[in-house]
């Protein structure tokens, strides 16, 4: 059995527990980071230098983090019937492509949205800092609307790994920015994607906080 370190709230970690759903792997999640602290702890730094989450660990003692390495690792690993793993080899580098771009572009874009509406109390949030992030969040989503009106998912034609974190940042967009320009192309693609039954037990059903 695997076992995944992290609290549910976490962006990062909701990346994992969908791919673990995915693949319908057996598999037990141990709350840590935030709240519930012990990612500074010594136990926890021997796992996970960054004292971030998530955190996997096998059972035979193999340990691996960043969220995107995980989904890749364990998509591969357990990639029963191509399931979440291109086969194809330009369709699982767009894949990737696609996992590095809401590292790179989405997540910075929507962060501080998210920080000042959902973990800043009201009297304290900076305004300026919301539309600016507001503004480069759509910008984002819009790149990626029309992306999704070339292909049904960000890879290609089936859904794959690349879909998992691009959809989970999309699942904050979709909550948090809900004056936007239409999107159809993304909002098709969200729907197909939020309907999988690991987005609903372990993004779209677990509030922001």
């Amino acid at each position: 059995m695997i076992t995944i370190w992290g609290r549910n709230n976490s962006i990062n970690v909701q990346k994992v527990m969908w791919a673990v759903g995915e693949l319908k792997l057996e598999h037990k999640r141990l709350d840590a980071g935030g709240a519930f602290g012990k990612t500074k702890e010594a136990d926890y730094l021997s796992m996970n230098p960054n004292a971030l989450v998530p955190t996997l660990v096998e059972e035979d003692g193999f340990t691996l983090w960043e969220s995107n390495s995980i989904v890749r690792y364990l998509s591969a690993k357990y990639n029963k019937a191509g399931a979440l793993e291109p086969k194809e080899l330009k369709a699982r580098a767009l894949a990737s492509q696609w996992m590095d771009w809401q590292l790179s572009v989405a997540n910075p874009a929507i962060t501080p949205v998210f920080w000042q509406l959902i973990r800043t109390p009201a009297e304290q949030r900076d305004h300026k800092t919301i539309e600016t992030h507001k503004r480069k969040t759509i910008e984002a989503m819009a790149m990626l609307d029309t992306q999704l009106g070339k292909t049904a998912y960000v890879a290609g034609d089936a859904f794959s790994y690349g879909d998992i974190p691009v959809g989970c940042v999309c699942n904050r967009f979709v909550k948090l920015i809900q004056e936007r320009p239409s999107m159809p192309n993304l909002d098709r693609w969200f729907a197909a994607i939020s309907s999988h039954q690991g987005f609903k037990d372990h993004v779209g059903s677990v509030p922001l906080t």
